[in-house]
């Protein structure tokens, strides 16, 4: 009799739709008696943590070379390209259009390759070189198609690198790591700032160009450099032999992602890595996570006008691109906090909520007054909110947790839909709503109150799932088997 727990009326299937994935992870058996295991995963921790370290410097770099265009519009970027109206926003929201396209194919590709390192890198060398471009263009149509090609690079990065670390790490493992990705966020924010401060006060009229045309070559250049490094850093798979590794760590990186597949139906012969595509878009739990995180995104969409917000308070350009520093630095130092809580505690739903109910205080006190001190303060509590995409992340791979091609194609799904609301949200922020931008903040608010109420009902459909399973398994004298967090 198979130990399979029959779930009843409730649609549980999906969490046993795993099979074993012996193409990835090759055959090789793990010698438990032959090693300390305890000591080789803390050696084999330590390594991929200072190669995600590497990971994180990368995203810093992909999201400097997404915002420049903010801190260029406080130095004549508009002007110098004749941009009038809502321009500007259609110039940012096209970079995401271009997002639309590549995300969900890049993973699948992602998934078959052998080095992702060298995948990843060459996607960062196309984008950082066409961001150099833009310190070329002459007119509002030539930024608008390197913006959308820029995007369509761009987009194999973040979806890849999610899915790279949960080809490493464990369920209990990923918040922190994701977290530490998705930091790189808020650390680009805060000194992508200051680096812009600093290009534009000391290079402007250099050679005859002036200060914007400065800022997109020289942070193209960064992330060029940046990209060559990456190609020796950067981790493949666990299936790709490492030099970085030794034998028995590269055996035990293998058996930890075998030990997080939750096998519960035997596909003899069925070459299950080829369905999972197909498996993602039948599933509905990746389009209402999809729309989930598509409003979080759009509640997020302040942070692509942070330098438009803080310059609101009345400050020069360079005063007001220092101020978005310190929110932004407070941001990521709680963002640990609260993914190491995460992990700690299992939950996901409530370190979602509150960092997002965090912002929407912040969004209250932005209506409420154009006291400078107070629209200080809200924007460090709109900051606290980024956190919330990252454990948003973090659940979605937990909870697809069971195939690595079916988690390849959800998470690229999902970032796809997620995308949408960064291009739409780009309209939020028109400048005739500021500069209280009271309308906009409005609408924040109502993104993040629709996207908690979906992630409770996720959470109440999983919280069924893990009852139904257990209490088969208590008729059927099963131990215990897979659940899903809450």
């Amino acid at each position: 009799m198979s130990n399979l727990p029959l779930l009843g009326s409730v649609d549980c299937s999906s969490r046993y739709d795993a099979a074993p994935s012996g193409s990835s992870d090759g055959g090789l058996a793990f010698p438990l008696d032959d090693i300390d295991r305890p000591i080789v995963e803390k050696r084999l921790l330590r390594k991929l943590d200072l190669r995600v370290a590497f990971l994180v410097l990368v995203y810093i770099m992909n999201i400097m070379d997404r915002t420049n265009i903010a801190a260029a519009r406080l130095r004549g970027f508009e002007e110098d390209l004749g941009m009038t109206g809502n321009q500007f926003n259609t110039l940012t929201s096209i970079f995401f259009v271009g997002y639309l396209f590549t995300q969900a194919p890049s993973n699948m590709i992602l998934h078959h390759m052998k080095r992702p390192s060298l995948y990843l890198s060459g996607c960062m060398i196309t984008w950082a070189a066409i961001t150099m471009c833009m310190s070329a263009v002459q007119t509002y149509r030539a930024a608008l198609i390197l913006r959308f090609f820029i995007g369509f690079v761009e987009a194999a990065f973040f979806p890849g690198a999610i899915f790279l670390l949960s080809r490493w790490y464990k369920r209990d493992e990923l918040g922190l790591r994701t977290a530490f990705l998705f930091c790189g966020t808020s650390i680009s924010y805060a000194f992508s700032a200051l680096i812009a401060s600093g290009i534009l006060a000391s290079l402007d009229g250099v050679l005859g160009f002036t200060a914007w045309r400065w800022l997109f070559f020289v942070e193209g250049a960064l992330t060029v450099a940046t990209a060559v490094c990456a190609i020796w850093i950067l981790p493949d798979f666990p299936s790709t032999p490492s030099i970085w590794l030794s034998p028995d760590e590269q055996i035990l990186a293998k058996q930890r992602m075998k030990e997080e597949v939750v096998t519960r139906i035997e596909y003899e012969g069925k070459p299950e890595e080829n369905h999972g595509l197909a498996e993602a878009l039948m599933d509905w739990r990746v389009w209402w996570l999809g729309v989930a995180l598509n409003l979080i995104v759009a509640s997020l969409s302040f942070s692509n006008f942070f330098p438009t917000l803080s310059a609101t308070m009345g400050y020069s350009a360079t005063t007001s691109l220092f101020l978005c520093a310190p929110p932004w630095i407070l941001g990521t130092a709680t963002s640990f906090v609260v993914a190491r809580h995460s992990d700690v505690t299992g939950d996901r739903f409530w370190h979602i909520s509150g960092p997002l109910l965090v912002g929407i205080v912040g969004f209250i006190i932005a209506i409420s007054t154009m006291n400078t001190g107070m629209r200080y303060l809200s924007l460090f509590l709109m900051a606290q909110s980024s956190i919330a995409y990252a454990v948003a992340l973090t659940w979605v791979m937990n909870t697809f947790s069971q195939s690595q091609s079916k988690r390849a194609a959800a998470i690229a799904l999902i970032n796809t839909m997620a995308s949408v609301g960064n291009a739409t949200s780009s309209y939020f922020w028109p400048s005739s709503w500021g500069p209280s931008y009271v309308n906009s903040c409005l609408i924040c608010i109502l993104t993040s109150v629709v996207s908690i109420a979906m992630f409770w009902v996720f959470r109440e459909h999983l919280s069924r799932c893990n009852e139904a399973a257990e209490a088969e398994e208590q008729v059927l004298g099963l131990p215990e088997g897979f659940r899903y967090l809450l």
